[in-house]
C-alpha cells in the first residue's frame, strides 16, 4: 500500500472529533497507519504499536495530565492502598512485598491529609510603595506552625528502577479530593520556577532591599500545600543556598511535600562548595520526613519491554523516509498545519523550531544540541510538544562533549514530560557515546560497570565511554541510555505524548 493512501485513514479518526479537540485526540493519528499495515522492519523489528483509549489506571508510567476525561473514566480507587492492590489484581504491577510496605507509608501520609487544615496564609503585597511596606511590616514574619500538627512528609530514596515514579503517580492521583492546592513537579522545573520567583521579587524589592525567599515561600505555600517533587538532588552551589531558606518556611507554612531522589539526604550536594551551610537543610529533611530506601532488590525497569520502532540507524536514505512518513502521518490534519521556523520565548530569548504543529516539532541534532541551550529551554520544548523528531544524531566523542551533555538534559526533559521520542542516528541510539560500539567488558572500567549493572544496562549494548569521568557524569550518561531504553518500549509508545 502507498503510504500517501494511509492519509484518508489518519484524516478521518480526527475528523469524527471537533476541532477543539484537536490537539487531545492528535496522538490518535498514528494507530490508523499501525492498523493498516505500514511495514517497519529495521532495527528492533517490532511496529509502532496501536495506542488505544485505556482506562485510567494510575500505572507505572501514568502521569497526572494523562488521565483521560472524566466520561471514560471509571471510579477511581479511594486511597493508594486500594489502587495498588487493584492494579496487582488486573496484573499491571506484580504482587511484591517490599513495595506495599512503602504504599502503606502514603496511605499513611493519605490519611492524615483527610483531616488537615493547612493555616490560613496572606497575600503578599503587590508592590514597593511605602503603604505595601507598611503592610508587610504589619504581616510580620512568616506562621511557624507546630511540627506536631503537621502530617509528616515523605522522602523516598533508591536507585533507577526502584518504582519512585510509580509511587509519586499512586499518591499523586488518589490524593482525597478535599485536597484542592496542590502540586507535582520535577525538581529541576521548580528550582527554574524558583529563582524567576525570586529575581521578580528582588525587582519587585527594589534598592531598599529584603529578603526575597519570604513572599516567595508565601506565594508557593498559598498555590499548593501539598508539594510532590520527583528527582530531588542539589548540584549547583545557588540552589543549595535558596533551598536552606526555602525549605524551612514552606514547612512554617504548613506546606506538607514526598520528596523522590537517588540519593539519601545525607548524600545530596555532597563535596559541594561551602556545603556546610547546606547542612541544617539536610537535618530538616531527616527531621520532618520520613526518610525511606526504596531498594528492595528488585529493578522494575528489568522487566521485560517489547521495544517499539522509534529509533533509526545509520543515517540511510530508507531511514530517512520511513522518519519523514511518520513524521508526515503526526502532522496531516489540514487544522494543524505544520510551521516552519516557530518561535519559543525563554527567559527573553528565541529558540526556533524548525518544523512543527501544536503538537509535534523536527529537529535537526545541530538546532537542539549544536547551539548554547539550557536546561530551561529543553524544558519548554518538551512542555509545548508532546511528540519530538530528533535526526542525524552523530556518534559523539571528547571533542564533542559540550553537545553530549546537551543531549543528556534534553532526554531527561522528554523523560520527565512523558514526551514521545523518534530519532535517526548515525549508530544505534544507546552506542552514542560510546569510543568503540564494539567494547569488550574488561575495556569499561570497574566503577562504570557498577553503575551500568545498577541501571540495568550491559556492555554490548551502550559499550565503553572515556568522556565522562566525575560520578555525576558517568551516572547521568549511564542513566540517559536506560532512559532511552525504556523510552523504546511499547509501554512508552502507548502512553507518552499526552499534553
Amino acid at each position: 500500500m502507498r503510504f500517501s493512501s494511509l492519509r484518508p485513514h489518519v484524516t478521518a479518526s480526527l475528523q469524527r472529533r471537533p476541532s477543539s479537540a484537536l490537539v487531545r485526540h492528535h496522538r490518535a493519528a498514528l494507530p490508523g497507519v499501525a492498523r493498516v499495515g505500514v511495514s517497519l522492519k529495521h532495527r528492533h523489528n517490532s511496529s509502532l504499536s496501536v495506542q488505544r483509549e485505556r482506562e485510567f489506571s494510575g500505572g507505572r508510567v501514568l502521569h497526572a495530565r494523562d488521565a483521560p476525561s472524566s466520561s471514560t473514566v471509571q471510579e477511581t480507587p479511594q486511597s493508594p492502598l486500594q489502587q495498588y492492590h487493584r492494579l496487582v489484581e488486573s496484573g499491571t504491577l506484580k504482587a511484591d512485598p517490599h513495595q506495599e510496605r512503602i504504599i502503606q507509608k502514603l496511605q499513611r501520609l493519605h490519611n492524615d491529609l483527610l483531616h488537615y487544615e493547612p493555616p490560613s496564609i496572606s497575600h503578599t503585597p503587590a508592590s514597593n510603595s511605602l503603604l505595601s511596606r507598611l503592610f508587610a511590616r504589619q504581616l510580620g514574619a512568616s506562621p511557624v506552625v507546630p511540627p506536631e500538627n503537621v502530617p509528616k512528609g515523605l522522602y523516598l530514596y533508591g536507585d533507577v528502577g526502584t518504582g519512585k515514579t510509580m509511587l509519586m503517580d499512586l499518591f499523586y492521583n488518589t490524593l482525597p479530593p478535599r485536597v484542592k492546592r496542590k502540586r507535582r513537579v520535577h525538581f529541576h522545573a521548580f528550582m527554574i520556577d524558583v529563582h524567576k520567583r525570586v529575581h521578580a521579587m528582588k525587582a519587585n524589592l527594589g534598592s531598599r532591599g529584603g529578603d526575597p525567599i519570604e513572599p516567595v515561600a508565601r506565594e508557593l505555600a498559598q498555590d499548593a500545600y501539598v508539594l510532590c517533587f520527583d528527582e530531588f538532588q542539589v548540584t549547583d552551589i545557588a540552589d543549595a543556598m535558596i533551598l536552606r531558606q526555602l525549605f524551612e518556611k514552606l514547612l512554617n507554612y504548613g506546606v506538607v511535600s514526598v520528596i523522590t531522589s537517588n540519593r539519601h539526604p545525607d548524600d545530596l550536594y555532597k563535596n559541594g562548595i561551602q556545603r556546610q551551610s547546606f547542612i541544617p537543610c539536610i537535618e530538616l529533611l531527616k527531621e520532618r520526613f520520613e526518610v525511606t530506601d526504596l531498594d528492595s532488590g528488585t529493578d522494575y525497569r528489568r522487566v521485560p519491554r517489547t521495544l517499539s520502532h522509534v529509533y533509526y540507524d545509520p543515517l540511510t536514505p530508507e531511514n530517512k523516509a520511513e522518519l519523514d512518513k511518520i513524521f508526515e502521518a503526526f502532522t496531516s490534519h489540514s487544522d494543524d498545519p505544520v510551521v516552519r521556523n516557530r518561535k519559543l520565548h525563554v527567559w527573553g530569548r528565541e529558540i526556533i523550531v524548525p518544523e512543527s504543529t501544536t503538537t509535534v516539532a523536527k529537529f535537526g541534532f545541530l538546532d537542539l544540541c549544536g547551539k548554547p541551550m539550557s536546561a530551561a529551554d529543553y524544558i519548554e520544548i518538551t512542555k509545548q510538544f508532546g511528540t519530538i523528531f530528533v535526526t542525524d544524531v552523530p556518534k559523539m566523542g571528547l571533542g564533542q562533549k559540550d553537545m553530549a551533555r546537551r543531549f543528556i538534559t534534553f532526554i531527561d526533559a522528554c523523560y520527565e514530560s512523558k514526551t514521545k521520542l523518534f530519532v535517526s542516528s548515525e549508530v544505534p541510539i544507546y552506542q552514542i557515546f560510546s569510543d568503540d560500539p564494539n567494547a569488550k567488558s574488561n575495556e569499561i572500567s570497574d566503577h562504570m560497570r557498577s553503575v551500568m549493572d545498577d541501571l540495568g544496562l550491559s556492555s554490548e549494548m551502550v559499550g565503553s565511554s572515556s568522556m565522562f569521568t566525575g560520578d555525576e557524569e558517568l551516572f547521568a550518561f549511564a542513566r540517559c541510555c536506560s532512559r532511552l531504553v525504556q523510552m523504546g518500549s511499547k509501554e512508552w509508545a502507548e502512553t507518552a505524548g499526552a499534553r
